[in-house]
């Protein structure tokens, strides 16, 4: 079983969202992109946002650092105003992730 469970990782990247606009996530299925293609960057060698174990696997670290609010993903269609508050990041495709100083 995953721990944090789909619903309370949506609930983490949605808990932005404003009553009435459109959720950046909506299933299951953009947690498990989200997650792959940051687990794919620490497999390339990029260092994790958050303390890991020595024998993490880079999945795992990519969800705690989800859960963690390390990264953010955003919307295809986020404003550019968005994307300039957010501040440093190093960008993946669809989702960006934001690093703490």
């Amino acid at each position: 079983m995953l721990h944090p469970s789909y619903t309370d990782l949506m609930k983490v990247v949605n808990k932005d969202v404003e009553e009435g606009e459109t959720k950046v996530v909506n299933s299951r299925y953009s947690i498990v992109l989200a997650t792959s293609k940051r687990a794919r960057q620490l497999i390339d060698g990029q260092m994790p946002l958050v303390n890991t174990k020595a024998n993490a696997k880079p999945l795992s670290t990519a969800i705690s650092e989800l859960n963690g609010g390390k990264f953010q993903i955003l919307a295809e269609n986020a404003p550019e105003e968005q994307e300039k508050e957010i501040g440093e990041k190093v960008e993946i495709e669809e989702m960006e992730i934001e690093e703490e100083a």
